[in-house]
């Protein structure tokens, strides 16, 4: 097999000079088998044998041999000591320029050919970048994203992973690909192509990457990404597949407008399944999927808005189903449920509501189960809800009343700086007779 490689390399050197298209096609046949066989040892010969750099050559529009160049090169690239050559033997502009093919194999190829170049490589992408690639693949994501026939779903696929090969990890193109609009093509094809698996992860990872960038928040709130998601999310049945929908969601949801559409669109409820579903289940997948639901849960929370529309004058149901994951004997439910008292105990009205309905009692038998088990991040988010549920006025001698300062009292031995420092500020609050005034209510995030 190597003597045929060696043989096919030695005639393609001969051949591209004479472009004699039959043998430089027998040859190109031979270096894809070889490249198929052993794709780093074969990719290791051609580099010796300086066939690169006769490549570009090969790259004409016209010729019927340019797919499998493509494809030569898109295989090479595969391997992380070919992706520098590639750009140094000035392949970069010529395969651009087959981005204007009208035929769908060449773009197929030329496609997985620049995406693989720029896989983790800061030359590749550099090269693209100056011959204005991104644009090009921009532009056809634009126009082909309505066509649902399965080899244009193919090459939606490729170019997809093309531009977020581009952009992964790197602001500057990140932000390049948002100021050309990709982001609302983007969540428009999530939602024609949903069927397609391979394209619409491939699409998943691309807000991933993008959703990093706060830039790409305010472009996001004027799609439906969130009402896609939720839809997405709802059709899931595999764990991974679930937490890829996920890894949008969680940056996405820190801005407060998304936030809103996200509860809009009945994210909630979805988590809330979650949690039902791995509360308890003591299989890895669960113990994560849990944490990562109710992290979400309390995320959304962080929203003025979303929020008080889930408070519902705290008789929303999904309110009362938080209430019910403080007594649960999941830490990381009990732990989410008090962030999300703290959450919700963000304006007077709110916290008068929860005094009068009992929920210090659940915050203190919380407390009361931690002195001994000593968890220091839920004895953390219990002391938080105690002490933003303390600021109205009305609300003190009540929390006195009810035993909130015994408790709390029996924390003063922790070691822990954090829980002395809560301490400390839901005492002061229990004293402080000035209410809203003077005291700004904090918001309480998962860490």
């Amino acid at each position: 097999f190597a003597d045929n490689l060696n043989e096919a390399l030695e005639k393609l050197k001969l051949a591209s000079t004479d472009s004699a298209t039959d043998s430089v096609e027998s040859c190109l046949d031979c270096l894809l088998k070889a490249l198929a066989n052993n794709n780093t040892e074969a990719s290791m010969k051609i580099q010796e044998m300086g066939v690169l750099p006769l490549l570009p050559t090969l790259l004409n529009p016209q010729s019927s041999c340019t797919p499998k160049v493509a494809n030569i090169i898109a295989e090479v690239a595969k391997n992380e000591f070919m992706r520098s050559p590639c750009v140094e033997a000035g392949l970069i502009p010529p395969l651009i320029q087959l981005l204007n093919s009208p035929d769908q194999e060449v773009l197929l190829q030329t496609g997985r050919a620049l995406g693989n170049i720029c896989y983790d490589s800061h030359e590749g992408r550099s090269a693209v970048d100056l011959a204005g690639g991104a644009q090009i693949v921009a532009e056809h994501i634009k126009s082909l994203y309505q066509n649902t026939e399965p080899e244009n779903e193919k090459l939606l696929t490729v170019f997809c992973g093309m531009l977020m090969n581009y952009s992964n990890d790197n602001d500057s193109l990140q932000a390049q690909l948002i100021s050309m609009g990709v982001i609302p093509t983007l969540v428009k094809l999530l939602g024609i192509h949903s069927h397609n698996t391979a394209l619409t992860e491939m699409c998943l990872i691309a807000f991933g990457n993008l959703a990093e960038l706060e830039s790409s928040k305010e472009q996001f709130a004027s799609t439906n990404i969130a009402e896609e998601l939720v839809r997405l999310f709802q059709k899931q049945t595999e764990h991974e597949k679930k937490e890829m929908v996920f890894e949008v969601l969680a940056p996405l949801a820190e801005n407060d407008v998304i936030k809103l559409q996200l509860v809009e669109a009945g994210l909630v409820e979805c988590l809330l399944e979650v949690v039902a579903q791995t509360v308890d289940g003591d299989r890895e997948e669960d113990i994560a999927q849990l944490k990562t639901a109710s992290d979400l849960m309390v995320l959304l929370l962080l929203g003025d808005e979303s929020m008080q529309k889930l408070f519902e004058g705290g008789k929303g149901s999904v309110f009362q189903r938080v209430l019910s994951w403080i007594p649960s004997h999941n830490h990381q439910l009990q732990l989410a449920g008090a962030l999300a008292i703290a959450n919700f105990a963000r304006n007077d009205g709110n916290c008068i509501h929860m005094v009068d309905t009992g929920i210090v009692q659940k915050l203190l038998e919380l407390l009361d189960r931690h002195v001994e088990e000593g968890n220091v991040t839920v004895q953390h988010a219990a002391l938080s809800a105690l002490r933003n549920l303390a600021i109205p006025v009305v609300n003190k001698s009540k929390m006195l009343s009810a035993g909130v300062a015994d408790v709390v009292l029996k924390f003063l031995q922790s070691e822990m700086p954090p829980v002395q420092f809560k301490l400390l500020g839901t005492l002061r609050m229990l004293i402080d007779t000035q209410g809203r005034n003077s005291i700004i209510h904090s918001s309480f995030k998962m860490k």
